[in-house]
């Protein structure tokens, strides 16, 4: 017997290669996701500017990596939140921080389906400019909104399920979606695999939409390059009671020269800082 629905999730149209360089722009869950990458050595710059969570204002971080970042990562994973906005009375400007000034001074939007596909398009028509062949991945994050009231909350989920859906017809070449919404509600659809507050993924829900990633997305060489990566990164993570130790001092001398073999077998390795 089988008690749980799986989702189905075709082999993606991209492949990611081994440390490839990459953007992760959009909720917290891009933020999840990203780090994911960062810590298996992936060249991932994660939310440069905060968090977004709505498609304007992806948009307008795109066009701020645009002008901080050159060449432009050549795969973008964006994890579209909620679908609403705030927009300054004084300016009619949708902001993507409140910055903690009074309420009185916004007025809350909701954006139609029309609306987030359109802001969209803007944010892969910016990418297009960039000269550099590019690939986009679309993700609505599954992390509920309770100040909209869990009806709210899935309607503005809905809404950007449709767009996303809109903006793959319309980019058919260049644009995938990943189901990560559908994975925690249609197949993790049990409280333990949540944080305490009962609305994030938790870490092991996390670990487990990375996989199903990692499945769609990597190529044969990126997931050798796992395979290889993960007993070092194991041994880098080791806090040993004698640092000092002669012992402990072999073992990293074994570690680093591992690294150095993995470097010679993958061109695009490069140790980061927190393994130093």
């Amino acid at each position: 017997m089988d008690f749980r629905t799986i989702v189905d999730i075709p082999k993606g149209k991209i492949e990611i290669e081994p440390c490839e360089d990459m953007l992760f722009v959009g909720s917290c869950f891009a933020d999840n996701l990203g780090h994911k990458f960062q810590e298996n050595q992936f060249h991932a710059v994660v939310n440069p500017f905060g968090v977004m969570y709505n498609p304007v204002s992806v948009r307008h971080t795109i066009e701020k990596v645009g002008e901080a970042i050159t060449p432009f990562p050549k795969t973008v994973v964006i994890t579209l939140g909620t679908n609403h906005v705030y927009i300054l009375k004084e300016t009619g400007e949708i902001v993507d921080n409140c910055r903690k000034r009074p309420q009185r001074l916004f007025e809350e939007k909701v954006l139609s389906v029309d609306e987030c596909a359109d802001a969209l398009s803007e944010t892969i028509e910016l990418l297009n400019q960039g000269g550099e062949a590019f690939s986009l991945i679309l993700t609505v994050s599954p992390i509920r909104y309770r100040k909209y009231g869990y009806h709210g909350s899935q309607l503005s989920k809905a809404t950007l399920l449709l767009a996303a859906d809109e903006v793959c017809r319309r980019y058919p070449h260049q644009v995938d979606y990943f189901p990560a919404y559908e994975i925690v509600n249609d197949e993790l659809r049990d409280y333990r695999f949540y944080a305490d507050d009962m609305l994030h993924p938790s870490s092991q829900a996390v670990e487990y939409i990375w996989e199903r990633f990692v499945e769609t997305y990597f190529s044969d060489s990126a997931k050798a390059f796992l395979q290889d990566w993960a007993p070092l990164k194991a041994a880098l993570q080791h806090r040993p009671f004698h640092p000092d130790s002669q012992e402990y001092k072999d073992f990293m001398n074994k570690t680093m020269l591992k690294v150095g073999e993995l470097s010679k077998k993958y061109p695009n390795f490069a140790l980061q800082k927190q393994y130093l």
